[in-house]
């Protein structure tokens, strides 16, 4: 059974499992770790969902305001062995209806093409690829989706 939590980024297990997250996207991105890296600050982040297997935490991700209508999505991470069974997609269910709660219209996020699994994740749950925004707006690594919220 998958439990769900609502918490803060002070939680210390969300911050473990950002740490293997960090470990994990150095090894793919490489030199261009630190470019991503600086948005990527965990500090203050008000909305975060952690997804327990039998009080293990095995997942999480956090939405953070990105302008009036708009809520981002950040740090979604699986742990690898949980990979694959779903748990992802309710880590994100939840973070869109938070996001719902609070009037947001649509959630926002960017990933990189290196990580084909984070791509088919986001397409499989209804996102859609969007120009790159902000930060990320001439990133050629970069890809970056919204899906309006209902």
């Amino acid at each position: 059974m998958i439990d769900i939590l609502r918490t803060t980024s002070e939680n210390a297990d969300f911050q473990d499992m950002v740490k293997q997250l960090d470990y994990e996207l150095s090894a793919i991105d490489g030199d261009e770790h630190s470019f991503y890296d600086q948005f990527n600050k965990t500090h203050n982040i008000k909305h975060v969902v952690i997804a327990y297997k039998n009080k293990t935490p095995v997942s999480c991700g956090a939405i953070k305001e990105f302008d009036a209508n708009s809520m981002e999505i950040k740090r979604m991470y699986t742990i690898s062995t949980y990979r694959g069974k779903g748990i992802a997609t309710r880590v994100l269910q939840e973070l869109e209806k938070w996001a719902m709660e609070m009037d947001f219209k649509k959630c926002i996020l960017e990933t990189g093409i290196r990580q084909p699994d984070a791509i088919r994740l986001y397409k499989k749950n209804g996102y859609k690829s969007i120009t790159n925004y902000g930060q990320y707006e001439n990133i050629k690594n970069s890809r970056c989706f919204e899906k309006l919220l209902p």
